[in-house]
C-alpha cells in the first residue's frame, strides 16, 4: 500500500501520545439537565484526548468539516497552511478520531480537490484501506463562477471510512415520491402499483433458451437476440398463473415481470452524487447563517440538509455523533433536531458566541434549517465546558485537585483501551474496584476513597486494605483468584505477599503517565 510522507511526519505521528491529557470543565448546562450533549471550547486535539477515557470506541458517527487549506476558509482557521503543516495538523486528530469510533461507526470528512488526494492517503493509513466505504460527491453550487480561472468548482467530496468495513452497515434512504411514481397499475391488480421488468438478461441461463406463446397467439421464438430469459419456461408459467406476467393490454407484449411497490424495500441504497436539490448548497448554508446570526459570518459552512442525510445514513435515535471542528455549530444543530446525542468541539470564542447561541435557539424550538423537515419542536440540552487543567503537573506528579472519577477514567482506559463507565462521570466514587477487564481485576486507592490519605486510610496498600480489596472484589461478585492490578500511593507489602496474594501493584504517579507509544496504523 502506499505510504504518504511529508516534512516533520516523524513529529506530527507522536503529537498524539505528547499532548497532555486535560481536564473537561463544565462552565454551565443550558436546557435539561440530564442531557448528554456536550460542546467544548478549546484544541481539538487536546479535547480529544481529553474525551478518550469516557467516550473511546462509543461514537457511531464522526463528521468533519477541516481547514481545506485553500486561503478560502473562514477567518476563524488558519487556511493557508503549507502542505506538510496542513498534513501534520490532520495525522495525529485522525489518530485519535479512530479510537473513539465506534466498532460499527463511520467517520465522514468534508474535502475538496486541494488536499482531497493526499487525505485519501492519509486516511488509509489510519483507517486502513479496507474500510474505505466511498467517496460522494456533493455538487454545492447551482450556477458557475464566471471568474474562475480554468474550471468552476462545483462541487466537495465526502470521503466516508468505517472503522471495521465488515460491521458497518449504512441505512437505506427513503423512497422518493419521484421513485414511487414509476409505479402504475394498469391491470387493476389487487396486489397494488407495480412496474415492469426486464425478464431477458445478457447473463447466460442454461434454462433461457426457449420458445414462448403470448396469449394473443403470437409465438417467440426465444428472448432477444444475444440475451437469456431469466427464469426456467416452468418457473415463467408459474408466475403467469400468479398474474405476474404482463403481456400489455392485447397481450401480444413481449413478457415482463411485474414488481410490485409492496415488495419493494422500504428504503434504498445511498447513491455517491448528492445534488443540491436533494441536500442544499452553499447559499443554503448562508442564507440559514444569516438567519442565525444576522450576518454571513462564516465563509463555507455546511447547509443542515447534507448533515442530516449522512447522520440518516450514519446513525439512529440515540446515537452518539462527533464533530471536532465544529465550525458554526451545524453538525451540533442537526444532530439535536434528529435526536442524537452529540460532541461538538471548537476552539475559537464563536464557539461561546455562536455555537451555543445557535443550540439555545435549538432548544428553545427555533425553526430553520430542517426543523419542519424532522417536526422539530424545541427541548433537549446541552453542556457548555472549556479545556481544563492538565491531569499531569510539569514534573509529573498527579494535580492534587484530581478527582477519583478523573483519574480512575484515565487509568481504566490506558489500561484497557475501553472507557471507563460514562454514566458515572458525575456520580461520587463508592468503590476502589474499577472493573474486571480480560481476567484481571483493577482498583485505584486515590482522594481518600476508603477513608483519609494516610496509609491508615487507604491510599497505600497495607495487609488491612488488601482485606478490605478482597471483601470489595467479592461483594462485586469478582471470582476468587482473580489476578489484581492495584494503583496506590504506595505499598507496605512485600514482593512474595504482593504474588501470593496475585497482586500487581502499580505506584501513582510513575506508573500511569500516558503512554507515549506509536499510533497503531504507523
Amino acid at each position: 500500500m502506499p505510504i504518504l510522507d511529508w516534512l516533520n511526519k516523524r513529529q506530527a505521528l507522536q503529537a498524539a501520545a505528547a499532548v497532555p491529557y486535560h481536564l473537561l470543565d463544565i462552565e454551565a448546562v443550558h436546557g435539561e439537565p440530564a442531557a448528554d450533549n456536550w460542546l467544548i471550547q478549546g484544541d481539538n486535539l487536546a479535547a480529544l484526548k481529553a474525551l478518550l477515557p469516557f467516550h473511546a470506541g462509543r461514537v457511531k458517527c464522526i463528521y468533519i468539516d477541516p481547514p481545506y487549506n485553500t486561503r478560502s476558509a473562514f477567518e476563524h482557521y488558519d487556511d493557508n497552511l503549507e502542505h506538510s503543516q496542513w498534513l501534520s495538523l490532520m495525522a495525529p486528530r485522525l489518530e485519535l478520531l479512530r479510537e473513539l469510533l465506534a466498532e460499527d461507526g463511520s467517520i465522514w470528512v468534508s474535502i475538496d480537490d486541494n488536499e482531497g488526494h493526499y487525505l485519501k492517503v492519509l486516511m488509509d493509513e489510519v483507517f486502513g484501506r479496507g474500510n474505505f466505504v466511498t467517496t460522494v460527491i456533493w455538487r454545492k453550487n447551482y450556477s458557475p463562477k464566471s471568474s474562475a480561472r480554468h474550471f468552476s468548482e462545483d462541487h466537495d467530496y465526502l470521503l466516508v471510512y468505517a472503522k471495521n468495513g465488515e460491521a458497518w452497515t449504512p441505512n437505506p434512504m427513503p423512497r422518493t415520491e419521484k421513485q414511487d411514481k414509476a409505479y402504475r397499475n394498469p391491470d387493476s391488480d389487487p396486489r397494488g402499483p407495480w412496474k415492469p421488468g426486464d425478464l431477458s438478461a445478457r447473463n447466460p441461463y442454461s434454462l433461457g433458451i426457449y420458445s414462448i406463446t403470448c396469449p394473443s397467439g403470437r409465438e417467440l421464438s426465444g428472448p432477444p437476440p444475444g440475451t437469456y430469459w431469466r427464469v426456467s419456461k416452468e418457473k415463467l408459467q408459474e408466475l403467469d398463473r400468479d398474474n405476474r406476467i404482463w403481456w400489455g393490454k392485447d397481450g401480444n407484449n413481449v413478457p415482463a415481470i411485474k414488481r410490485f411497490l409492496s415488495e419493494v424495500k422500504q428504503g434504498v441504497v445511498p447513491q455517491t452524487w448528492w445534488h443540491y436539490d436533494e441536500v442544499g448548497h452553499t447559499q443554503d448554508a448562508k442564507r440559514e447563517g444569516i438567519g442565525l446570526f444576522g450576518s454571513e459570518v462564516f465563509g463555507t459552512p455546511k447547509p443542515e440538509r447534507l448533515i442530516e442525510r449522512i447522520l440518516h445514513i450514519a446513525t439512529d435515535p440515540g446515537d452518539l455523533v462527533l464533530d471536532s471542528f465544529l465550525g458554526s455549530g451545524t453538525t451540533a444543530a442537526v444532530a439535536h433536531k434528529m435526536g442524537r446525542r452529540y460532541i461538538g468541539i471548537e476552539m475559537g470564542e464563536h464557539a461561546r458566541t455562536h455555537c451555543l447561541p445557535r443550540l439555545q435557539k435549538v432548544i428553545a424550538g427555533e425553526q430553520g434549517g430542517i426543523s419542519r423537515a424532522v417536526d422539530w419542536q424545541g427541548g433537549g440540552g446541552v453542556r457548555f465546558a472549556r479545556l481544563g487543567a492538565p491531569v499531569f503537573l510539569p514534573d509529573g506528579q498527579v494535580d492534587p485537585q484530581i478527582g477519583f472519577t478523573t483519574l480512575a477514567a484515565w487509568i481504566w482506559y490506558q489500561e484497557t483501551r475501553t472507557p471507563w463507565r460514562p454514566e458515572l462521570v458525575d456520580a461520587q466514587p463508592v468503590s476502589p474496584l474499577l472493573g474486571v477487564h480480560e481476567g484481571r481485576a483493577y482498583f485505584l486507592l486515590f482522594n481518600g476513597v476508603l477513608g483519609d490519605r494516610r496509609p491508615q486510610g487507604g491510599n497505600v496498600l497495607t495487609s488491612a486494605v488488601a482485606a478490605l480489596l478482597d471483601e470489595t472484589a467479592e461483594r462485586a461478585g469478582v471470582a476468587a483468584g482473580t489476578p489484581r492490578v492495584v494503583f496506590g500511593e504506595a505499598c507496605r507489602l512485600s514482593e512474595l505477599r504482593r504474588r501470593a496474594l496475585g497482586i500487581d501493584f502499580r505506584q501513582i504517579p510513575y506508573d500511569i503517565r500516558a503512554r507515549q507509544e506509536a499510533p497503531a496504523w504507523r
